[in-house]
């Protein structure tokens, strides 16, 4: 088993940025790829950012590519998610999930997720 929590979100104005953590407890955090998935209200889940085991390869849905950049300490056991120029429409709830089998924007492929935390860009 892994236990993931999120932290770090919150409400920011357009244009703000936010760091999201997500940290791991259980097996083995280095183990694992790592993506962050959103949900916004009325929408489908969606990918937003996956990255290996090693953090050598990263991976972006469109919408967030160059605003937003995934990173992980296998030492803290934890991955984040640096969120900048956001925007009204980034507004979700945001989870962090860990796979063995990374399929970056698969999420079934996932077997552990987090509880998730609030994302609002409003002014």
């Amino acid at each position: 088993q892994v236990q993931l929590v999120e932290s770090g979100g919150g409400l920011v104005q357009p244009g703000g940025s936010l760091r999201l953590s997500c940290a791991a407890s259980g097996r083995t955090f280095s183990n694992y790829g790592m993506g962050w998935f959103r949900r916004a209200p009325g929408k489908e889940r969606e990918f937003v950012a996956a990255i290996t085991w090693s953090g050598g390869s990263t991976y972006y849905a469109d919408s967030v590519k160059g605003r937003f950049t995934i990173s992980r300490d296998n030492a803290k056991n934890t991955v984040y998610l640096q969120m900048n120029s956001l925007k009204p429409e980034d507004t979700a709830v945001y989870y962090c999930a860990a796979t063995t089998n990374l399929v970056p924007s698969s999420a079934y492929r996932y077997e552990y997720w987090g509880q998730g935390t609030q994302v609002t860009v409003s002014s």
